[in-house]
């Protein structure tokens, strides 16, 4: 594995005064994406529909890179191009389209990698470097700060309606071509990877937190993708009427609106207007991330749920089935 990447030189005051070191040890593990989609033509001939650019960015020195779906999706052919002008042909290990995220693996080893930082920490106000080829223009080096966490797909317009989105979002100047590559702290971990933008705004950028990732890497490399877990419920968030008319002291949790027959959660004894509260110990503070921590919790697994019942509270025991893909609307927990 390579070293991490230099840290950005700091001044007296704390203040980043370069980021020449960072962006020079960490800009060959950072790859231009070129992916080509073929139909069949005339006579069975293929023929070239569309060729997209995007960018990927080796975190496993073993080959294995890390982009988004999108980038790669119906593609029939994937070359990766570094910056020292390598040229290696890339095959998708694993892909998620409502994650947006994807593996890709070259068959060279001792690549330079990025080191996978930590999401969950990085602050509103850090320091952010975004690498990534906007508009073809390859390796280039874009600073701001981390603007906001918690994007949701209610900020970001045109994305998949039934995706699971939690973008951090930074002023890094993040372009068409940069999707795929790496958003970086001042130590030169990856805390995100860079996917979408707001079209009508200046420096309005959006990344998938690398925790995130992270959860689903392990899956992606053993299955190709994501087997997601459901505990047969719809959901909605508590309004203000609801929650009064439930006894809730306050709006937190997941409301229950309706619980499938002979599910997970009707054999558990969930019912409408139950408000679910906690999911196997960790607090659920709206549907959202109720939505993520059952997707991604494991079909068959046993999990407790945290009830609020008017003015009880108390536990009960489920096993998780398997999501079926639904419309979004119609989707189950």
């Amino acid at each position: 594995m390579s070293p991490p990447p230099a840290p950005a030189v700091v001044n007296s005051e704390g203040m980043p005064s370069s980021f020449a070191p960072l962006a020079q040890q960490a800009d060959p593990a950072v790859a231009t994406v070129k992916a080509r989609v073929e139909r069949p033509g005339r006579l069975g001939r293929k023929r070239t529909v569309a060729e997209g650019l995007g960018t990927a960015f080796v975190y496993n020195s073993d080959g294995y890179l890390l982009t988004n779906n999108h980038v790669i999706e119906d593609a029939t052919d994937i070359v990766v191009s570094f910056v020292d002008e390598r040229e290696l042909q890339a095959s998708v290990i694993g892909r998620d389209k409502r994650t947006d995220v994807a593996v890709l693996k070259v068959e060279e080893k001792g690549l330079p990698a990025l080191p996978l930082g930590d999401s969950d920490v990085i602050q509103v106000g850090d320091w952010v470097v975004a690498i990534g080829n906007p508009f073809g223009l390859s390796h280039t080096v874009s600073a701001g700060i981390l603007s906001a966490k918690g994007r949701t797909r209610d900020d970001v317009k045109g994305l998949d309606p039934s995706g699971y989105f939690s973008f951090l979002q930074t002023d890094a100047s993040i372009n068409p071509g940069n999707s795929g590559g790496p958003l970086l702290n001042l130590r030169g971990e990856v805390v995100g990877i860079n996917a979408a933008v707001r079209a009508n705004a200046n420096n309005i950028g959006f990344a998938i937190p690398i925790n995130m990732v992270k959860q689903l890497l392990p899956m992606l490399l053993r299955e190709g993708r994501i087997r997601r877990s459901a505990i047969g419920v719809v959901v909605d968030s508590l309004n203000a009427i609801e929650a009064a008319r439930l006894k809730r002291p306050d709006r937190k949790g997941a409301w229950v609106k309706s619980v499938a027959a002979g599910g997970p959660a009707d054999k558990a004894g969930v019912a409408p207007d139950d408000v679910i509260l906690a999911f196997d110990g960790k607090l659920v503070s709206n549907p959202n991330e109720l939505r993520w921590l059952v997707s991604i919790a494991g079909v068959n697994k046993p999990v407790s749920l945290r009830l609020g019942r008017h003015e009880r509270v108390f536990d009960v025991r489920v096993t998780l089935g398997e999501q079926q893909e639904v419309p979004e609307e119609q989707e189950e927990r």
